[in-house]
């Protein structure tokens, strides 16, 4: 096998075998604590341009199959794992996961120790990382790390560029898509809904036109603060349609609303955050990927809190006081991780059945 290395901003340098596809990449390196999930995961826009590190000892071992995609083209920019199962076992499986990497252009790099790098990450929070064969660019990479600057445009290049529909016979929802997971619209699927995903960047007048019967904001990657276009939109649409927000969604809603949101240190990565729902006083564990979240500093008064997460308190849902509109941090579809928060679709279906009486 070849010798691969994963070089950090702050010097650190981790030494490691080659696997997936080959070539140099450069991204914000994170880490996901699910013992499972690694295709959902992989193939989740919400990766765009980070290297992403599973802290899960073996990853790989049910293979890759073609269900469990979450987009068809995944731009995650490299995947660092402790060990990767060179013999899957599972019905479903059609690759490896070394195979998957191979296909979609993804280099992987392995016997990192991903318990170490995923404590420096803790204590640093997220880095600037390389993944090489080459021994120079260890050399140089954390002096010139200072020089480079990752994309802001990750919504932009993973939102859908023509909209598109998914039809049903039930109620009429546009979806906007920042970088969407395959995984809402099963969800949205399973109620029958007509769905028609529309581009980041669609103004409301395009979205009032469609006559729906609810909006729904999906996920999406980095900062909501990059996506000033969808604020105006959501402002107006709210006004008019039922409004569910998902994660990227979710910060939107929240900064359309007057709300303001900042960068955490590390972020949420994971299928096991635990979080509270004041409304239903009830403690739900949920899927989240997300590196930025709502903050409770001047947070407007049209909105009203009604999740928080249990170990850090951070803001994890939301609903305004005077409009049939709410969002959420965490994934509700949940591909992969638990369902206990299914029933905010049916919340979502109720209030559109509602509104159109």
């Amino acid at each position: 096998m070849d010798k691969r290395w994963l070089v950090l901003e702050n010097g650190r340098v981790f030494e490691g075998q080659a696997f997936g596809a080959g070539g140099e990449v450069i991204g914000e390196l994170v880490f996901n604590t699910g013992m499972s999930g690694y295709q959902e995961s992989i193939t989740d826009q919400s990766y765009n341009g980070q290297i992403l590190t599973f802290t899960y000892p073996l990853i790989g071992n049910y293979g890759v199959n073609r269900d469990d995609y979450e987009s068809i083209h995944p731009t995650c920019k490299g995947v660092v794992v402790y060990e990767w199962a060179k013999r899957p076992n599972n019905w479903r499986c059609q690759l490896t996961i070394d195979e998957f990497l191979r296909a979609k252009g993804i280099p992987g790099i392995s016997e990192i120790d991903t318990r170490a790098l995923t404590k420096m990450i803790r204590q640093y929070g997220t880095l600037k990382a390389v993944i090489t064969s080459d021994p120079e660019v260890v050399k140089t990479f954390p002096k010139q790390s200072q020089e480079i600057d990752l994309a802001k445009d990750g919504v932009r290049q993973v939102s859908t560029k023509t909209a598109y529909s998914a039809p049903g016979s039930g109620l009429r929802v546009v979806l906007v898509d920042f970088g969407l997971k395959h995984s809402i619209l099963r969800e949205l699927a399973a109620r029958n809904c007509h769905v028609t995903v529309v581009p980041y960047d669609t103004t409301a007048q395009e979205i009032i036109d469609l006559a729906p019967d609810g909006v729904m904001l999906s996920n999406g990657p980095g900062n909501p603060e990059d996506v000033p276009s969808a604020l105006d939109m959501i402002r107006r649409v709210q006004e008019k349609f039922p409004v569910f927000g998902i994660c990227m969604g979710h910060q939107l809603f929240c900064e359309a609303n007057g709300a303001k949101t900042y960068k955490m240190k590390f972020g949420h990565r994971g299928f096991n955050h635990a979080v509270r729902s004041f409304t239903k006083d009830t403690i739900d564990f949920t899927s989240q990927n997300h590196g930025y979240a709502v903050s409770r500093e001047d947070f407007p008064e049209c909105l009203e809190i009604t999740h928080e997460e249990i170990n850090d308190h951070t803001i994890e849902g939301v609903r305004h006081k005077w409009l049939p509109a709410f969002s959420v941090q965490f994934h509700p579809d949940a591909a992969p991780g638990p369902h206990d928060a299914n029933h905010l679709f049916d919340d979502f279906i109720e209030l559109m059945e509602k509104a159109k009486k």
